[in-house]
């Protein structure tokens, strides 16, 4: 089934800020919720600047799907209030908040292919092209805990520099990149290494599971 693979977020002036969630639903508590936590910084910030909110989000990226769902809601959050509220944040600042919601979260902030290092927070941009291409995402509804997944791996020095993936054909990218979370993952699951050799089998140039899973995405040219 085809469907587009992303969460809205809107938000309205209320007399109270409150989170009206729909779509699939999220373990926890609206307090808990990344898109709040992302106002409470603001707000604790920026004062009256930041006014009380109906926050409407509407999820669709599943979770458990190693996309960035949840953080990427809070980053985009940041983002949002600083359009509305007329901040004038520069991203440097934005990515700083947003490393205090999740390592992965600045990432969310600049939006464009990153080099990452430390725990994913320290980037530096990467200039890739595929405007010749396009990706299929497969979601198999597995649900894989990335706590669990971090566990099962031993952190290790990358077989390639990613840095220099501007040099390198993507047909060529499956000989030289590898998702060290494929190996226990695909252990517990089998179908997604099903899944990952399907795609290459309807032509994908390059496969790969999506961060700690359990999504696998295929980049077909166009």
């Amino acid at each position: 089934m085809n469907m587009q693979l992303h969460d809205v977020l809107e938000a309205v002036p209320a007399a109270a800020t409150t989170l009206h969630m729909s779509g699939l639903a999220v373990a926890g508590g609206d307090a808990d919720n990344l898109v709040m936590k992302a106002y409470r910084l603001v707000k604790e910030r920026y004062g009256e600047r930041v006014p009380q909110l109906d926050i409407y989000l509407h999820k669709v990226i599943p979770m458990g799907a190693g996309l960035g769902g949840g953080s990427a809601d809070g980053a985009c959050m940041l983002r949002l209030l600083n359009d509305l509220c007329a901040l004038k944040m520069e991203k440097k600042e934005m990515a700083e908040l947003a490393l205090q919601l999740g390592s992965d979260c600045p990432f969310f902030i600049y939006d464009t292919p990153q080099f990452a290092t430390g725990r994913g927070e320290i980037m530096s941009p990467v200039d890739i092209d595929l405007s010749g291409y396009e990706i299929r995402v497969v979601c198999p509804g597995i649900h894989v805990s990335t706590a669990k997944a971090f566990g099962m791996i031993t952190p290790r020095p990358a077989p390639y520099d990613l840095r220099q993936l501007t040099s390198l054909p993507v047909s060529e990218w499956r000989h030289h990149i590898s998702n060290d979370f494929e190996e226990p993952v695909f252990a517990m699951h089998p179908e997604l290494g099903d899944i990952k050799r399907q795609l290459y089998e309807q032509g994908a140039v390059f496969a790969s599971m999506s961060g700690s899973g359990s999504a696998v995405y295929g980049i077909f040219r166009n």
